[in-house]
């Protein structure tokens, strides 16, 4: 069996963490390929390293004096050395960082040195085979990742590499230059390297104990998802659920490798298992809620539009002309509601409108702002009757007023959307409503 390993921040913050880490991966010795973030919060009041290394490129860019702030960074890993009692030091690499900083090498650069450092001492702590990413994970000059490039190349550098270790976060476009993935992005490396070395399983290590079921800041010890598929996922990723980076499902999904989320603080915990289908029953009919405030609510109306071919194109081209995404669109025989991002639309709700007139001609157009968007996904509602029905009961019982109910066909997921202040009372009344009269 082989496994990939990738470990967040919090799971490296310290030489403490690192222990722990590292007892994490002897403890299994199919976990082969280790995957490392930059050491994250050692406490609510620190600061991630990442965000060091972004404000003291800043620096280097404004006026040159970094040094001290630079200096400050490499205490951050002599801390963690000196606490392992290891015997080596990074003076050399920081001499490296220190001369591309003053020869303005780029914020990606800066952001990776995070990454790259704390793999080169994970390798050293573990005895593995330290391997920088900016050799094998391939950008394309325009900034793409190059995924086949990338394949070909990780797969050959690790077909006779037993045990190593590759920085996430990061690449490297063909000309040398340093490229990041965006924040979170370590989460897409461990699923790059997964694919590449064809692993059993991706263990994404960090400080939960898998997926919650509900956001922890609104439910109180919501429960933990035991398993979860690619699509469920990928539903409530999308709508503002963060254990994992959202695009970390595409490299092993097409090889059908599953994740299990895991939590470094407590390594017997199963944690949450992703995977691409399953036939095991969940043990709620929903298997998740999760959603985001902030929208508006563009309603037009006309008159016999079902009839209109090509209604709906003319309105949504009243948005795309004005580079403006959209989220929703239920419809009714007279009715067309598009639900946009409110801060993304109140600059240029003027010219979106005339567009829509000018385009659609409806016989009205009204807006709603101030709305949340509320996703309850879940496989096991494709086979339990009365699920929306059930949702709607638990709303009306906690007088949250319901402003739009959107099933997909997949039946998958049904979003609801409902007033920013009504947010936090809707999740927790669904959430009663499906796990704790459950439970």
């Amino acid at each position: 069996m082989t496994k990939v390993v990738k470990f967040g921040g919090s799971s490296l913050a310290s030489a403490g963490q690192f222990a722990k880490v590292g007892k994490i991966i002897r403890s299994d010795e199919s976990r082969r390929y280790v995957v490392p973030s930059a050491p994250g919060k050692r406490n609510a009041k620190d600061t991630k390293v990442t965000d060091l290394l972004y404000q003291c490129y800043e620096l280097a860019e404004a006026e040159g004096k970094f040094m001290s702030l630079l200096k400050k960074i490499q205490e951050r890993y002599d801390a963690i050395i000196n606490g392992l009692n290891m015997n080596f030091s990074l003076n050399k690499e920081f001499e490296v960082i220190a001369e591309n900083f003053r020869q303005k090498a780029g914020a990606d650069y800066a952001a990776s040195r995070g990454e790259y450092l704390n793999g080169i001492i994970m390798a050293n702590y573990l005895g593995f085979e330290f391997i920088d990413a900016a050799e094998v994970i391939v950008f394309k000059e325009n900034g793409e990742f190059d995924a086949d490039k990338t394949d070909e190349i990780l797969s050959r550098r690790l077909e006779n590499c037993e045990y190593a270790v590759i920085p996430g976060f990061y690449g490297a476009k063909e000309d040398g230059t340093v490229k990041t993935f965006s924040r979170g992005g370590s989460d897409i490396t461990g699923s790059i390297v997964a694919k590449a070395v064809r692993a059993d399983i991706y263990e994404n290590w960090t400080d939960v104990s898998g997926f919650l079921i509900a956001d922890p800041r609104i439910i109180e010890k919501p429960e933990v998802i035991k398993v979860i598929t690619y699509r469920e996922l990928r539903e409530l990723s999308y709508m503002g659920a963060t254990v994992l980076h959202e695009d970390a499902v595409f490299p092993v999904r097409k090889e059908g490798i599953p994740i299990n989320i895991r939590n470094t603080n407590a390594p017997e915990d199963e944690g949450t298992l992703i995977v691409e289908s399953t036939c095991r029953q969940p043990d709620y009919t929903i298997t998740g809620i999760a959603g985001k405030k902030g929208f508006v609510a563009v309603n037009i109306d006309k008159d016999m539009m079902n009839a209109e071919v090509g209604f709906g194109r003319k309105v949504l081209s009243a948005f795309e002309e004005h580079g403006i995404s959209f989220e929703h669109v239920p419809s009714g025989i007279d009715t067309m509601t598009v639900f946009v991002h409110q801060e993304e639309f109140e600059g240029k709700e003027q010219q979106v409108l005339s567009a829509i007139h000018r385009l659609a001609q409806p016989d009205s157009i009204d807006l709603e702002g101030n709305l949340a968007l509320i996703a309850v996904v879940g496989r096991g509602m494709k086979s339990t009757r009365g699920t929306a029905g059930r949702i709607f009961s638990a709303l009306a019982h906690v007088n949250v007023n319901v402003k739009m109910i959107d099933q997909g066909s997949s039946e998958l997921n049904i979003i609801i959307g409902v007033q920013n202040s009504d947010f936090e009372e809707a999740i927790r009344a669904i959430y009663d409503i499906f796990v704790v009269t459950q439970i």
